[in-house]
């Protein structure tokens, strides 16, 4: 993680409503303290996806939820896309993005009720499909300011705008008026089809650029570290009232061995050869991994991450139970896990990581063990997670050893 050192830009600020397009080579990679500022509040808004998948315990809040993050996580990347271009640190960017911000702080209050009302009942599902519409009129104002002359990019931006955002933006608002069970099916329709029309108006990367494979990188890996302390949060969010206890400790100490082997398997498994992938392809390929492996798989890993923390909290919950686990703490821990594992794993594989598909051991392993894990008591429910990360993650590392001695001598 970096600060912001003094700006590479083309031009040395904003000035009006111009905005500086970042220049090649230098600091010009780096990603910027507003940057992370801005990601904060997406701390707050996953921490109410998953209190919402926990409040709802079962499987339609669980979809419920993976929607709205679907839809947050898309106001997410339209973000990194226009800072990768255009340095966050300017004037009309950050005024931008401060108003993006406030946007999703407040679908952020909404989200505990979006799915609450009744027909003709619409209050928060509408405030978060409006609010949701002003992130994304901020993120293609702030686009266009950037495009400058660039003819291409203008094209691909209207293109974008007509296409993709409007009708599927009009469709949540409908959604949201309408209500009832048919509002899930629609907003699931929305985002579907938002990010189908996407992919397919930019098979080839269309007019789309990447500036900095640096900052693109260094930026995701920071957004998998916030979804990660969700997973931390959640431990302590179960237990915050709790005397402590032996059960509570090792619990608590088991959870966070989870995480923080989720942490090494993305950013020793997947990241250092995915930003060297990025910066070795050509202009066209380039845009067109930062559109896969970037854009669309990290969707899958902070998903898995957030539904992992889900099953960590249920887990946490009743730590010091001896009554079964259940299917759906036991679903939300491995399948999480596996979801994030095997992603780590193709992206590596499309990254020419090593021993990449060895990497989506785990998953298997995960997934296989569902069954057990609903069988036992919480904290072994913990235990045998854990474990299975750790050992599998050994077995991978084990076998790349003889590839690095190789490469050392």
């Amino acid at each position: 993680m970096s600060g912001s050192p003094s700006p590479s830009h083309s031009e040395p600020r904003s000035r009006g409503l111009r905005v500086a397009v970042r220049s090649a080579g230098g600091d010009a990679g780096r990603v910027t303290t507003f940057e992370l500022f801005f990601d904060l509040v997406y701390v707050f808004a996953f921490t109410q996806v998953s209190a919402f998948m926990v409040e709802g315990h079962n499987a339609q809040a669980l979809l419920q939820g993976l929607v709205v993050l679907g839809l947050l996580w898309w106001t997410w990347v339209g973000f990194a896309w226009v800072a990768n271009r255009a340095p966050a640190d300017q004037t009309v960017m950050i005024v931008g993005m401060s108003v993006a911000m406030a946007a999703v702080f407040v679908i952020a209050l909404a989200i505990p009720e979006s799915f609450a009302a009744t027909e003709g009942s619409p209050t928060a599902a509408l405030v978060l499909a409006l609010a949701y519409t002003l992130v994304r009129l901020v993120h293609v104002a702030l686009y266009a300011l950037s495009a400058g002359e660039d003819a291409a990019l203008r094209r691909q931006i209207i293109v974008f705008l007509g296409g993709a955002m409007i009708p599927s933006v009009v469709a949540l608002v409908i959604g949201a008026v309408i209500g009832g069970q048919a509002q899930l099916w629609i907003w699931l329709g929305a985002l579907v089809y938002d990010l189908l029309v996407t992919r397919l108006s930019s098979r080839s990367g269309g007019g789309w650029g990447l500036h900095s494979p640096s900052h693109w990188a260094e930026r995701h890996g920071l957004v998998v570290i916030l979804a990660l302390g969700e997973s931390i949060v959640a431990i302590g969010v179960a237990v915050a009232r709790e005397p402590i206890s032996a059960s509570v400790v090792i619990g608590s100490v088991l959870a966070l061995l989870l995480s923080i082997l989720l942490w090494w398997t993305y950013f020793t498994r997947f990241a250092p050869w995915g930003e060297s992938e990025l910066e070795r392809r050509s202009e066209g390929r380039q845009v067109v991994m930062a559109r896969d492996v970037y854009s669309y798989g990290h969707a899958a890993i902070v998903a898995g991450v957030i539904i992992t923390a889900l099953g960590v909290e249920e887990a946490m919950a009743h730590v010091a139970d001896s009554e079964p686990f259940g299917w759906f703490g036991a679903i939300a821990l491995m399948a999480g896990t596996a979801c994030v594992v095997a992603t780590v794993a193709l992206s590596a594989w499309v990254s020419a990581a090593p021993h990449a598909g060895a990497v989506a051991i785990p998953a298997v392993v995960f997934v296989a063990l569902i069954p057990v894990v609903q069988a036992v008591a919480p904290l072994p429910a913990l235990a045998i997670a854990a474990s299975a990360l750790a050992v599998t993650s050994a077995v991978v590392a084990l076998a790349r050893r003889p590839q690095a001695s190789r490469h050392r001598d």
